[in-house]
């Protein structure tokens, strides 16, 4: 039998929160993260989409990211870096990196990151400086910032961590499949402990342009903060957003060895491939439905033991609809039973960070017996038999099990499955 694998530490930094307890209280109360863009870019380029969710504060007023350090990393490290040692330090290894902890091997400390876009702002602020003033004035350090590796590899320094330190694209699937690897990391015996997330931070003219062009984005220009409306009739796209989160994955054995909190245990993982569209979910849903029974499977656990779902429900005509018939077909009449959240609703859509935010948010589900908000829902869409929750649920006691899906232009499809503890 495989090792079991526990969370033990939490670390966001989001639209609604620059850590981990202020986000959650803010989930719980619903805030909304989706604010007017107030960047003379905006009007420079005539965006056809005016708002997003930025994070709730710039990196460079949080206190776990020097300026030095914020020079080197391009956004997305940056957030990177901040939601990681939030995590880190909630683990209480009683150090700063695993080379100063006690019990705590570095050769058996690994990183698993995921980012859908990488560091996209650098990238293109490369470009500006080249075509503007020419290759001399480039940074030095471009490239290393603008590599999708380069949030894990700041991690990984950072926290002295050699086991390996990893990095997934797969689109907005991207940290629930980084959290796929670093679950097989530690049960393989690569690890003891995994920094596993994901980041993003990709709101930027192009990027805005571009999925306004495919129509994937909302145009609710006047009234921002009702825009992310999953399940809604009115939905009419997702909205960007930015952020990382992070969590400390560790054997049981290795945990409980050190006293460490436990939050919940991470029980299993699926994913699957629709083989279908490149931006267009499969309408059947097999893929997605393939994925959660594997995370059931691989979990040990039993359909009526799943009592909360945080949905990928990122509020676009399209995309809604097939999760809601994945979780129907998997659940069968237990459906009724299951408390959905969409949390999108208040932190838009962080992309390739979004999968390791709402694990973070389905943990704390289950350490707190809550379930998080979903807001914005005014009138439910017929076709979406779900139990969606509008304002705070408390979950029953017992032995109980969440999941949290994601899913990705290409046809990714994950999810994660953690227990009660």
């Amino acid at each position: 039998m495989s090792q079991k694998v526990v969370v033990t530490g939490l670390g966001a930094f989001t639209p609604i929160g620059e850590d981990v307890p202020t986000t959650w209280q803010n989930a719980l109360e619903g805030v909304s993260g989706v604010r007017t863009l107030t960047e003379e870019w905006v009007e420079q380029y005539e965006l056809p989409v005016t708002f997003a969710a930025k994070t709730a504060i710039d990196p460079l007023e949080s206190e776990r990211l020097s300026k030095v350090e914020a020079k080197r990393l391009d956004p997305s490290g940056q957030f990177a870096l901040i939601a990681a040692r939030e995590a880190w330090a909630d683990a209480g290894f009683g150090a700063d990196d695993a080379e100063a902890a006690d019990g705590v091997d570095p050769l058996r400390t690994a990183v698993a990151f995921g980012t859908g876009m990488g560091g996209v702002w650098t990238l293109l602020d490369a470009w500006d400086t080249l075509r503007d003033k020419g290759p001399r004035r480039l940074l030095p350090m471009s490239v290393p910032m603008l590599m999708p590796n380069s949030a894990a590899a700041a991690v990984s320094m950072n926290l002295k961590a050699r086991a390996s330190a990893q990095t997934v694209v797969s689109a907005c699937a991207s940290s629930t499949e980084a959290l796929d690897l670093a679950l097989d990391l530690i049960r393989s015996g690569k690890a003891d402990v995994v920094i596993a997330g994901g980041t993003e931070a990709a709101i930027h003219p192009t990027t805005i342009a571009a999925f306004a062009k495919m129509q994937a984005l909302s145009t609710r220009n006047d009234d921002p903060a009702a825009a992310s409306r999953p399940y809604d009739t009115d939905r009419d796209g997702f909205i960007m957003g930015e952020g990382a989160a992070a969590l400390i994955l560790e054997s049981e054995e290795h945990a409980k060895a050190r006293g460490a909190r436990i939050y919940a245990e991470f029980a299993g993982t699926g994913v699957s491939a629709d083989a279908y569209h490149i931006t267009a979910p499969d309408p059947a849903a097999m893929g997605a439905t393939r994925a959660l029974r594997e995370a059931l499977e691989k979990g040990g656990i039993a359909v009526d033991q799943v009592v909360h779902v945080n949905a990928h429900a990122t509020s676009t005509p399209v995309g809604d609809i097939p999760e809601a018939t994945a979780l129907r077909e998997v659940f069968g009449e237990h459906t009724d039973n299951v408390a959905v959240s969409a949390t999108k609703s208040m932190t838009g859509h962080l992309l390739g960070a979004a999968g390791a935010l709402e694990a973070v948010f389905t943990v704390l589900a289950l350490h707190h017996r809550t379930a998080p908000s979903t807001i914005n829902l005014e009138t439910k869409d017929e076709q979406i038999e779900l139990d969606v929750v509008t304002t705070p649920r408390q979950l029953p006691d017992g032995n109980i099990a969440a999941l949290s899906n994601s899913f990705g232009f290409g046809g990714h499809n994950a999810v994660v499955a953690f227990k009660s503890v």
